[in-house]
């Protein structure tokens, strides 16, 4: 579908959400429920006080926010460059988040539901912190004691992988004096797995091979968190963020192919990968002449371990063939930012700068099984080296009140940069891109608003894609690339949000962005292929998202959550010349969600749907898809107090999604190569079973 059609499809969704609500809904406003009585509400914000949220029984602020009508949660852009502004559209009294490790879900779930007073959804564009824009969320705590939760989260899968049983986090937050502390201990716990046939076919479709297949892999990230909050005075707050973990990932992979003469090759493909990581970030904020000062700094590190093995054995007894891949990445980020805001002439005034220094250092090795059993080393200097980036950016930026219900916000900057790469492929370059965006709120009704922005963006680079890497499974090999640099992007939002009073509420948000310098794999003249610059792109995403909710047709305490996402994208294959979506982007999604809490009881019960279509990859060599579905279908119970907790039982997959991958080789490069093979995999995944158990203490 063209841009142009797409924009119409977007016309019609618009009138839909500007259409009147049913007649016997406009009481509905004496519903809505009203602030507490601790402090002033900001002003033009929709607010929910804790009467609002009891029927969900909620543990915490994360609990309390999913349950807000037709607001979704966004993280912001965590692969952002630094600190920035803020994008995150979720707030803690008045203030952003500062960590980059810890999601805005991750820190939200350690706010205990006892210390919130009330949750405001505002416009950003209204609020003096450059770079929101739309509805956001703004948690409104009050930390009085010590108190704590946790939350076990546990499960198995009928099929391939082994039971999930670590799961889920512990923590302590309180106040002593001026200080608010939180402190958090947690495992991320993920198994996974499938099995079934694939089929290698040639170009004329006459099988060449059928293999089973069965992979399955794990996934911890234990962590020790703690925030720290220092209130010296109402206009001195200090923060600081710590952070330890680590990781480890397994995944095994089996495979059994049968060629069409019946001779039978045995593979085994092993990957693990762990490494410790931290961060180490705080802020201050405190008077200063006219204005108000924020100085923010940061340090993260990452390290990962990888090592890949694979293994053929015949069945003829030809000696065993193979390969082994390693290598070791340490990456890190060191920031220090600077916020001056103040008022003047009717308006909030922000100065900001920032600069950040990020780091990668790699170290490759590749090495081939011989005929005696032994890895023998093979010459992989492409996958070893360094990569670093010092990068400053200064920005102002301009908030004001135009009318009652019209605001602005504009911001105007640039960045300067500086990337150095060491290894075989030494490099250096600069670089100078502007920044900066301007965004229009309109409250055109108390249960209307809309918003519109302009942006321009400098995207993040994977310091990873200037190196070389191999991927053993699939025989692929990344070449490095020195002179890869950020793609830019003109970016036009517009979100319009429509309150239903008792019906709940409706979102639509269009994007559309135009791509310069995008980043894609493109033909190295060597014959290989990299992760490079091949030109101009625009992508078009509309995103429908909503809560309807059943009371006002008697069926309380019912309620249904979605999300409907459509993509239209334009890029130019430097492989063949043709036009084709994003490599592993998403052309369409779709996610619902139905929960009813029993009124007058502690159970309540649900389910929901999701599914999704990503867009192909293009390669070289070969084109291909990953997907999962057609449908991912869920059903729950949950029970609100068992002896204190909350326990929520529920079973995924219950309509039989499976894992499919297809792929289609070349015997030379696109679009002048043969088809040398087409393979097919679809593996079974098998229902899932998961409980949760959570509580206070």
């Amino acid at each position: 579908m063209s841009s142009k059609h797409a924009l119409c499809s977007a016309s019609l969704l618009a009138l839909a959400i500007l259409a009147p609500a049913p007649a016997f809904a406009a009481d509905a406003a004496d519903d809505v429920p009203v602030a507490g009585e601790k402090d002033q509400p900001t002003e033009g914000a929709q607010v929910y006080d804790l009467s609002y949220f009891q029927r969900y029984a909620p543990r915490n602020a994360l609990d309390m926010v999913a349950q807000v009508p037709g607001f979704v949660i966004d993280d912001g852009n965590n692969g952002a460059r630094g600190l920035g502004q803020a994008t995150a559209n979720v707030l803690v009294n008045g203030m952003r988040f500062s960590s980059k490790s810890d999601s805005v879900r991750d820190q939200l779930s350690r706010i205990p539901a006892g210390d919130v007073v009330r949750v405001e959804i505002v416009d950003g564009t209204t609020l003096d912190i450059p770079g929101l824009n739309g509805q956001v969320a703004n948690i409104v705590v009050n930390t009085t004691g010590a108190s704590g939760q946790f939350r076990w989260n546990t499960g198995f899968r009928a099929h391939n992988t082994e039971a999930q049983l670590y799961g889920g986090e512990i923590s302590l937050t309180g106040k002593s004096g001026k200080l608010d502390y939180t402190v958090s201990l947690s495992n991320e716990n993920n198994r996974f797995g499938a099995d079934g046939p694939i089929t290698i076919s040639g170009a004329d479709g006459d099988l060449i091979e059928t293999q089973y297949s069965k992979f399955s892999g794990k996934f911890d990230n234990p962590r020790l968190s703690s925030n720290f909050t220092y209130t010296a005075s109402p206009d001195v707050i200090a923060h600081l963020n710590l952070r330890y973990g680590a990781d480890f990932f397994a995944r095994d992979d089996k495979e059994i192919a049968t060629r069409a003469d019946g001779s039978v090759r045995d593979r085994v493909v092993r990957n693990r990968e762990d490494g410790p990581n931290y961060e180490i970030g705080g802020d201050v904020e405190f008077p200063l002449g006219p204005g108000k000062l924020k100085l923010i700094g940061l340090e993260r590190f990452n390290r990962d371990n990888f090592e890949s093995t694979l293994v053929d054995g015949y069945s003829d007894g030809s000696p065993d063939t193979g390969f082994r891949f390693e290598q070791t990445n340490s990456t890190g980020e060191r920031i220090g930012r600077f916020e001056y805001g103040w008022n003047m002439g009717k308006a909030d005034w922000q100065l900001s700068g920032e600069a950040a220094f990020n780091r990668l250092d790699r170290v490759s090795a590749l090495a081939e099984l011989d005929g005696d059993g032994e890895f023998v080393p093979l010459s992989f200097p492409a996958g070893t080296g360094g990569v670093t980036e010092d990068r400053y950016e200064g920005l102002l930026s301009y908030s004001r009140q135009l009318t009652p219900k019209l605001s602005l916000q504009a911001v105007a900057g640039g960045e300067f940069s500086r990337i150095e790469q060491t290894g075989v492929a030494a490099n250096s370059r600069s670089f100078a891109r502007p920044k900066g965006s301007v965004a229009l709120s309109w409250k055109a009704a108390e249960d209307l608003d809309i918003s519109v922005e302009l942006r321009r963006r400098v995207g993040q680079l994977s310091f990873g894609d200037f190196l070389a890497s191999v991927n053993l499974d699939t025989n692929n090999e990344n070449g490095g690339n020195n002179e890869l640099q950020p793609d830019q992007s003109w970016n036009i939002e517009a979100e319009i949000n429509k309150s239903f009073g008792a019906w709940g509420s409706a979102k639509l948000q269009v994007r559309q962005a135009w791509f310069e310098d995008f980043v894609d794999f493109f033909p190295l003249a060597s014959g290989g292929e990299a992760r490079g610059n091949i030109g101009s792109a625009e992508r078009l995403h509309i995103e429908l998202s909503g809560t309807v909710k059943f009371d006002p047709i008697g069926w309380k305490g019912a309620q249904l959550n979605f999300a409907a996402v459509k993509r239209w994208m334009d890029v130019e294959d430097p492989f063949t010349g043709i036009i084709r979506p994003f490599s592993h982007d998403l052309n369409s999604q779709l996610e619902a969600d139905f929960r009813h809490d029993i009124p007058g009881s502690h159970w309540a019960y649900g389910g929901g749907l999701f599914t999704f279509d990503p867009a192909p990859y293009s390669r070289r060599f070969e084109t291909g898809r990953f997907w999962e579905g057609p449908s991912f279908v869920n059903v729950f119970v949950e029970h609100k107090n068992i002896l204190g907790m909350t326990a929520r039982a529920s079973v995924n997959n219950i309509t039989g999604a499976r894992n499919y991958e297809r792929r289609t080789v070349f015997d030379a490069s696109r679009p002048d190569g043969e088809v040398l093979f087409e393979e097919f995999a679809d593996r079974r995944i098998g229902p899932i079973f998961r409980f949760t158990l959570s509580g206070n203490f």
